[in-house]
């Protein structure tokens, strides 16, 4: 073979390698990949898990659905760190780690990032209490007939003031513990997480369960705050005089409470950013422990106004109170509530007519008192489950 010859069938050669017969030798070059991939899974254990199954967002912009125990891959991304976030969790499911977080992905590979997801169960039709029956405070549930109690707590701290979550997963309390704060806890007790640090007290959920309003003595004399649920974002919205007791309008936009501002405890209401403060009572004797109805028409609370502690009802805007209980024993000692019924129809509050503190029920118009705790030991603070 000729030399020319030879070099002809090595250039054709080199062009097959490298660009392919029939083409320059600088066509269609494939150099090593820019992009890679990440594989999500999810993986959900508990109760009430979420029927609808959750979102999965990349760097803000993508998105792609997820079942609750699955995966997606995202493809084609190029190298560096990405975000990768799990989102339309339900309210009573919690992700481990960190969400969002940052995955960096390598040229050619795929990079895994997995969630898990634990779902609290819900518990309905329930009043949740606390009771020294055990030799020392802590929280209870029972059924809303007083049948079944069972305690969820159990520390050598006081544990008190319970509220419930607006979908029955959770409950706040105030606890003595670790030298006092608020607490939020699985509705069956479990899983008791610290969200406040110091001499909080009171607190209550906002209707969308995003946020906790509570009483504290933290600047001084005791103020209502807000906060996230998750004890971030803590606001003061009152000042001046001792306000406390707090509870949210059952629209979200409005929040009750009582305070000295003006020399005797009254009813005020105020915008829920602390703004726009209403005074609802006028009487020379208390009027404390607001508790707002289901639709928003009315306000239960406690007054001395007729010489004994008893229960109210007037409307939200603070007019024609209604006097509900009339028994020479102290209906509504200091540290307890009235709480209405889902429905709106009762209320729970706690009484000494029988010599002990013990936990009744009334129907809204006063009529029908009934007794649902019966406990040498004190039982305190009813509040209301959501109910099915």
């Amino acid at each position: 073979m000729t030399k020319l010859a030879c070099g002809r069938v090595c250039a054709l050669f080199l062009a097959t390698l490298v660009g392919g017969c029939g083409g320059d030798a600088g066509d269609d070059v494939s150099g090593p990949s820019t992009t890679g991939s990440i594989r999500v899974t999810t993986s959900t254990t508990g109760d009430d898990l979420d029927p609808d199954g959750y979102t999965i967002i990349l760097d803000g912009t993508q998105s792609q659905a997820m079942t609750i125990n699955g995966s997606v891959t995202f493809s084609g991304l190029g190298e560096g760190s990405h975000s990768i976030q799990l989102s339309d969790v339900a309210v009573n499911c919690t992700v481990s780690g960190e969400n969002p977080r940052t995955a960096i992905v390598a040229a050619g590979q795929t990079r895994g990032e997995d969630f898990g997801v634990t779902c609290a169960a819900a518990l309905y039709d329930r009043v949740a209490f606390h009771s020294s029956r055990d030799g020392n405070a802590e929280i209870y549930i029972m059924n809303v007939d007083g049948s079944d109690p069972v305690r969820l707590t159990d520390d050598p701290a006081k544990d008190a003031h319970p509220t419930w979550s607006p979908d029955g997963t959770k409950i706040a309390f105030t606890s003595d513990r670790d030298g006092g704060g608020i607490y939020v806890m699985n509705a069956n007790g479990s899983n008791p997480v610290r969200v406040t640090d110091g001499r909080d007290s009171h607190p209550t959920w906002s209707p969308d369960g995003t946020r906790i309003a509570f009483s504290s003595f933290r600047t001084g004399p005791s103020e209502v705050y807000v906060m996230n649920a998750d004890g971030s974002d803590v606001v003061q919205l009152t000042s001046g005089g001792s306000n406390a007791y707090p509870t949210w309008s059952p629209d979200g936009t409005k929040i009750a409470f009582y305070t000295s501002r003006d020399g005797n405890p009254e009813i005020y209401v105020m915008d829920a950013d602390g703004s726009n403060p209403v005074r609802l009572t006028d009487d020379p004797e208390w009027d404390i422990f607001p508790s707002w109805s289901p639709d928003g028409t009315r306000i239960a609370f406690t007054s001395w106004r007729d010489g004994e502690r008893e229960i109210y009802v007037m409307n939200a805007d603070g007019s024609n109170p209604v006097r509900l209980t009339n028994d020479p024993g102290n209906d509504q000692p200091w540290d307890i509530r009235p709480s209405w019924s889902p429905d709106g129809t009762k209320i729970a509050f706690t009484s000494y007519r029988d010599g002990n503190s013990e936990i009744y029920v009334i129907n809204d118009d006063g009529s029908g008192v009934t007794r649902l705790t019966n406990n040498p030991a004190g039982d305190h603070d009813p509040v209301w489950s959501p109910t099915r």
